[in-house]
């Protein structure tokens, strides 16, 4: 047997991240290593370890291809069982395949493995019925501790958020509000390096990110599906009103390119893709689309690898398993939502080669995307938001979430729900404690109280998560009150304080005029609680709550009191009493300009 390769540092740390965690649990993991970062090599080195038959999964022929190479290199031998690469084997201790061909071939996986390894991770999905969801349940029928763990360098889905639940540096990840861990296909993240970890110590190449000097395409008018992508026709659509902004941008490329080895240009769509390569030179250029035939395909791949040819335009077929070290131009002409999707693209560029000082990268769709600190785990509310720090008033734990700063950078807003801190291990009799995992934090800096215990829920809750009984819908609430001939329901604008004595008046505004008031009278310790219950906790959106003992206390901060979204009030005789206050409302109604 050939001595193994040296592991780089981080490398060998993340093979003994997984040791470390496999031989104390069952649950399964992700290791989260960028492009570039040699996967492969980490792939290579686990199987080498093991000592039962293992699976090494992934979506593309040239990537179980560059797997099973890496694998052979240590001087062993592996199978190969993949439709595209002409091999179905599976006799081996070790079996290098795509997830296709074993989905179309379950009958010949029914051997006992021990390990799944998932390259390109980010694409399982949660749904039982997924290829990947029905391999692993078929080889869990056969071995009840199956181990399975991914591998990616973008750990998110942009319909999902991230894929995995739990973080070895103490967190949470998913919505910012409840446990949604039942849609995640990984439990934890072992072992995570940052792209920067990587361009710092000259591991991978720097990206030179450079604003377009010409005319962009704004897609923003367009609208967008939940996975946050575009009808192929609306930007078809829009594309052919710009003609003229297609033959500068690519009249930019060709004149940056002269200092450049070879370019790799994404476009938005075929059409699109055929208008871009007409304006380059011919025998120059290679266009693959999801349509090019697969043997044409590897030989124009071959030639511009081999440098016959410069500029390589695609449409999505060559975000990922694709390696020309050479590469030192990115061009971006497609839009997209997805931070992985990005990632994958710029990071085609950031392979290390000979003479290669950097990666030029123009984004010429606008696609407001940070490299280095991409993802807040859910999808912008608007396009103000950036990611802020919010630490949690209870454990101390700096979450991050969208939000909105002043211009001294303090944060002014943001749309958290829950804290996701890790407590560390469960209480003994916690039901966290029955599978080994810890309590995630309960502070919610915005909440929804139950009618029956009073507990604090997630604002979509549907039932209290403490006593499980329902939880009244807001939507019904304001329908069965907008029923009601003495009742009123206003939408919330804002409100104003006033002070007599040892009461505080409130006095909420609607949008069209209407006013309501209620006082609090602080000298009497049951009325002060349910002040403090309903604005003291929701203080500054939830990140500085107060407990008042004072109504001059409230007076000094009156500019961080939060406003409910709807009030509903009953007609009492000759005024108006306050029934319910709804804050952080989630439903179907318009709430308040």
């Amino acid at each position: 047997m050939n001595a193994p390769f040296k592991l780089r540092p981080y490398q060998q740390e993340a093979v003994d991240a997984t040791l470390k965690h496999f031989r104390k649990s069952d649950d399964s993991a992700v290791i989260v290593l960028p492009t570039g970062a040699g996967k492969s090599l980490v792939i290579a080195e686990l199987a080498r370890l093991a000592r039962r038959k293992i699976l090494v999964l992934t979506h593309v022929k040239e990537l179980v291809e560059q797997n099973h190479a890496k694998y052979q290199s240590y001087g062993l031998t592996a199978g190969i069982f993949s439709a595209g690469l002409k091999r179905k084997e599976n006799r081996y201790q070790v079996t290098f395949a795509s997830v296709q061909s074993v989905s179309a071939n379950l009958d010949q996986f029914r051997d006992e493995y021990s390990l799944i390894i998932i390259d390109e991770c980010h694409r399982v999905s949660g749904d039982e019925s997924s290829q990947y969801q029905t391999i692993i349940e078929l080889l869990r029928q056969q071995n009840d501790s199956l181990k399975v763990l991914g591998l990616t360098a973008t750990p998110y889905r942009l319909a999902m958020g991230w894929i995995y639940r739990y973080h070895y540096r103490g967190f949470v990840r998913g919505r910012s509000g409840d446990s949604d861990e039942q849609n995640k296909p990984f439990a934890h993240c072992i072992y995570e390096l940052p792209l920067s970890y990587m361009i710092n110590r000259g591991y991978l190449t720097r990206p030179e990110l450079v604003d377009a000097a010409v005319a962009q395409y704004d897609f923003s008018a367009l609208s967008q599906n939940r996975f946050g992508e575009y009808a192929e026709k609306d930007v078809n659509q829009l594309l052919s009103k710009h003609q003229r902004v297609t033959r500068a941008i690519v009249e930019q490329v060709m004149e940056l390119a002269v200092k450049r080895k070879a370019v790799m240009i994404f476009a938005a769509t075929v059409d699109h893709a055929r208008e871009i390569t007409g304006y380059l030179p011919e025998h120059q250029t290679a266009l693959i689309t999801g349509a090019t035939d697969l043997n044409e395909r590897d030989l124009l791949i071959q030639r511009f690898k081999q440098q016959q040819l410069k500029y390589l335009v695609n449409v999505s077929v060559l975000t990922t398993g694709f390696d020309a070290p050479h590469v030192d131009f990115i061009a971006i002409l497609r839009p997209t939502q997805s931070v992985s999707l990005y990632q994958q693209i710029v990071g085609r560029g950031l392979r290390l080669d000979e003479g290669k000082q950097d990666c030029l990268v123009i984004d010429y769709a606008g696609n407001s995307v940070n490299l280095h600190h991409p993802e807040v785990g859910e999808k912008k509310p608007n396009p103000d938001s950036e990611p802020v720090q919010v630490f949690c008033p209870s454990c101390g734990f700096a979450n991050i979430y969208w939000g909105k700063t002043d211009s001294e950078g303090h944060v002014i807003e943001h749309y958290g729900r829950r804290c996701q801190g890790l407590l560390g291990p469960a209480e003994e009799d916690g039901p966290a404690a029955q599978n080994g995992r810890p309590e995630q934090c309960d502070y919610r800096f915005r909440f929804k109280e139950c009618p029956h215990c009073g507990g604090e829920n997630d604002i979509a809750a549907r039932n209290c998560h403490q006593c499980k009984k329902a939880i009244i819908d807001p939507d019904d609430q304001l329908r069965d009150a907008l029923k009601l001939k003495d009742a009123m329901v206003i939408r919330c604008a804002g409100i104003s304080l006033s002070v007599d004595g040892s009461k505080l008046r409130i006095t909420y505004h609607g949008e069209d005029g209407e006013e309501f008031s209620e006082s609090f009278d602080f000298s009497k310790p049951a009325q002060r609680n349910v002040f403090n219950k309903l604005f003291g906790r929701r203080l500054a959106n939830g990140q500085a709550p107060q407990v008042f003992s004072r109504v001059e206390e409230v007076l000094e901060i009156q500019a961080l009191m939060p406003a409910p979204d709807f009030v509903i009030a009953r007609k009492q005789k000759h005024y108006w009493q306050v029934q319910e206050r709804m804050f952080d409302y989630q439903g179907h109604y318009r709430k308040a300009y």
